[in-house]
């Protein structure tokens, strides 16, 4: 029986949890995962834990922050100015935000503090600093 090695193409099932328990992510209700192992873009850490694994086969990875999305990072803490937001806007703790960068290009921010002249968003990945658990199944192998 062959095995999940780098430069294959592989679909997988699979449900992500956040160390509470809590499902962030699941393909049980859609078709399964494509991808190309090695190719990057996916973590590192789902990647690696493919690799060796049997047609078939359902196992559960740990996968430490460091090789998911990694830490948050405070330089992605950034404060913007009141008269930076849109006039309408009442901003509250954990609404989402689309942030646009000199070049156009469009990132979800989520504000996590509100000040009297000023918000503070955070731009990292919403999973940055979280372990996750993922289970697994390997359905085909190309």
């Amino acid at each position: 029986m062959s095995e999940a090695k780098k430069d294959n193409v592989v679909k997988v099932h699979y449900t992500g949890k956040l160390d509470s328990g809590q499902v962030f992510d699941s393909s049980k209700d859609r078709e399964p995962l494509e991808f190309k192992i090695g190719e990057g873009k996916l973590i590192p850490g789902f990647e690696n834990g493919v690799v060796g694994m049997k047609l078939q086969e359902s196992k559960t990875i740990k996968i430490p922050s460091v090789e998911a999305y990694g830490e948050k990072k405070s330089e992605l803490m950034i404060e913007v100015e009141n008269q930076q937001l849109p006039e309408n806007l009442k901003p509250e703790v954990g609404m989402e935000l689309v942030s646009k960068s000199p070049d156009g290009q469009e990132q979800i921010v989520k504000i996590a503090e509100v000040k009297e002249a000023s918000i503070v968003v955070d731009a990292n990945h919403p999973l940055a600093g979280q372990d996750l658990t993922f289970e697994i199944e390997l359905v085909d192998i190309q």
